[in-house]
């Protein structure tokens, strides 16, 4: 019988032995009182955890453990060559109480990363669903203005994009509706003021083919164009537009 059979202890008792090792240290357990005694203090303590006082640790108990187990050697028990002493209880529940706290710390750790990557998601999809209510409370806004302005187009590939602006609101809605874009390109919206450089004012997602973006200080513009640009648009058109919107 090897030493490392005794490194089975906190396994065995939390059931994460194969049916192999499970055989092989019940067999051990037989011969060895010294794990036997750790097994019950082990299962003892287990259930203890098991109470719903243990399903937060306490905030100091991370550095506790980490304190105590520098200062604990962290070995297995040694099998006895003649007739077994009676084991030093102590001794080996300090051992074991050391082990079991951290892997206390372990679940808890674990348990805590998991709850902050859903509590991000929640507030995520919170701060998701409050922009996507401002954005529509300022489409409506716009197109309820009563100096708005509509401009619409074709789009060559298929479909039309409509813009309506508000000098009174300073802003404007591009509306887009068009065919599908080609594989390998999606649709990229620009605004162009007087002779300057195309600005980007969106790009539809792959696959996406309709869309409704606002677009702070438009009336100053005199274009909304429409380009087909590679997955995650140009930081200028790569094309000829699709489509082009005079506003003035």
């Amino acid at each position: 019988m090897t030493t490392e059979i005794h490194t089975l202890v906190g396994a065995y008792v939390l059931d994460a032995v194969d049916d192999i090792e499970r055989a092989s240290f019940e067999r051990h357990l037989r011969e060895c009182d010294s794990c036997r005694l750790e097994v019950d203090e082990f299962r003892e303590t287990t259930a203890q955890m098991a109470h719903d006082t243990w399903s937060v640790p306490p905030p100091w108990l991370r550095d506790n453990v980490m304190s105590e187990i520098s200062r604990t050697r962290q070995a297995p028990p040694v099998i006895p060559e003649a007739p077994a002493a009676p084991p030093v209880r102590g001794v080996s529940r300090r051992r074991w109480l050391v082990s079991a706290a951290a892997v206390v710390v372990a679940a808890a750790g674990a348990g805590s990363a998991v709850y902050v990557v859903q509590d991000q998601r929640v507030r995520d999809q919170r701060q998701i669903a409050e922009a996507a209510r401002v954005d529509q409370a300022r489409v409506r806004q716009i197109l309820a203005a009563p100096d708005v302005v509509l401009n619409e187009q074709p789009v060559s590939s298929g479909g039309r994009v409509t813009v309506a602006s508000s000098r009174l609101h300073n802003a404007g809605v591009v509306l887009l509706a068009a065919d599908a874009a080609p594989a390998g390109r999606v649709y990229q919206l620009w605004t162009i003021r007087g002779g300057g450089d195309p600005v980007n004012a969106g790009v539809l997602a792959d696959g996406q083919s309709a869309d409704v973006v606002v677009v702070e200080g438009l009336p100053g513009a005199s274009d909304v164009a429409v380009s087909l640009e590679p997955p995650g648009g140009s930081a200028q058109p790569t094309s000829t537009p699709v489509a082009d919107v005079k506003l003035t």
